[in-house]
């Protein structure tokens, strides 16, 4: 392991967890403006957090081990993750640490505990919420699966620090298959961070809450954990979503300026995609959950569209 790499993996994780609460209070301050609100100040997420730190966790006289063990699996299980796609610049390789599959197993684990959680209290909106999202994860992880199977194929290589490597500093985003690949990575982070159309994070109605039920029962640091690392999920895939599509600004070189740089284009290009979310959030209704196979299957069907043409160009 080697100097570089070291720093890398202290700038990428502080870069991860100091934006991801800038970029929710974005898409929340957009959505408001949409609606005609002032909405909430642009830093609420940050003052919410430490308020939530600072206040005692209460359990439900049914939680187990797992009530307790969930918010520092899900925050472990994003910090290591955030190893994995570089925001600010591109390290050199290393052994075991970039791994497509090993990243999408990590988003795996934390919702896998999140629902457990969900359960575990034995509340009524916690065991709906968790059922609900085991559903969808066994539609839309089959086509999360696709969809980096394609942007592997296209970038030959299923580590995310060579494929950035691959494209720092290029024009590859004018790439149709690199169009093409946008539209189902785009519907994947929709949905893995459990937006509109597939989830309402802003609404605690047990009809259509998901996400929101799970977390419902936790309190005090244990859900500042929790929507930190729900806030950090969003980011790493939206690191993945511009850093490989609009490589602008993304160094490979270890340096002072590279970094600041790389830092501070991602901030931007960051804002941009949120100030995107919130206004397609603002632009469409949250659909019926029988409703949600057909969002699904465009991501599907893009994808293997990317895989046809990159295995017969």
């Amino acid at each position: 392991m080697t100097g570089s790499f070291v720093l890398y993996c202290i700038v990428n994780v502080a870069v991860a967890l100091l934006v991801s609460p800038l970029f929710m209070g974005l898409i929340k301050k957009v959505k408001a403006y949409a609606q005609r609100r002032r909405g909430p100040p642009l830093l609420q997420q940050y003052y919410s957090i430490a308020k939530l730190m600072r206040k005692e966790r209460v359990y439900s006289s049914n939680a187990s081990w797992i009530m307790r063990a969930t918010p520092y699996v899900s925050i472990i299980a994003m910090v290591v993750a955030a190893l994995f796609v570089p925001l600010a610049f591109v390290p050199s390789p290393v052994d075991g640490i970039g791994n497509v599959i090993l990243f999408l197993y990590l988003l795996a684990l934390a919702r896998f505990f999140m629902a457990l959680a969900g359960l575990d209290a034995g509340s009524t909106f916690g065991g709906m919420g968790s059922s609900r999202e085991m559903s969808i994860s066994a539609v839309i992880e089959p086509i999360t699966v696709m969809v980096f199977t394609a942007l592997a194929f296209i970038l030959h290589t299923t580590n995310f620090h060579e494929m950035f490597r691959a494209t720092a500093g290029t024009g590859f985003f004018m790439d149709p298959a690199f169009i093409l690949i946008s539209i189902p990575l785009f519907i994947v982070l929709i949905t893995e961070t459990a937006r509109i159309p597939v989830d309402n994070p802003e609404t605690h109605l047990e009809l259509t809450m998901i996400h929101e039920a799970m977390i419902l029962e936790l309190s005090g640091s244990d859900l500042a954990l929790m929507e930190l690392s729900h806030a950090v999920k969003q980011t790493l895939l939206m690191g993945i979503f511009i850093n490989l599509l609009v490589p602008w600004g993304l160094s490979s070189d270890a340096t002072l300026v590279g970094i600041a740089v790389g830092a501070l284009s991602f901030l931007v290009k960051g804002a941009v995609l949120a100030f995107a979310i919130g206004v397609v959030e603002s632009s469409i209704a949250k659909l019926r959950l029988f409703n949600l196979p057909n969002v699904f299957m465009t991501a599907f069907f893009f994808s293997v569209l990317t895989l046809f043409l990159e295995v017969f160009k």
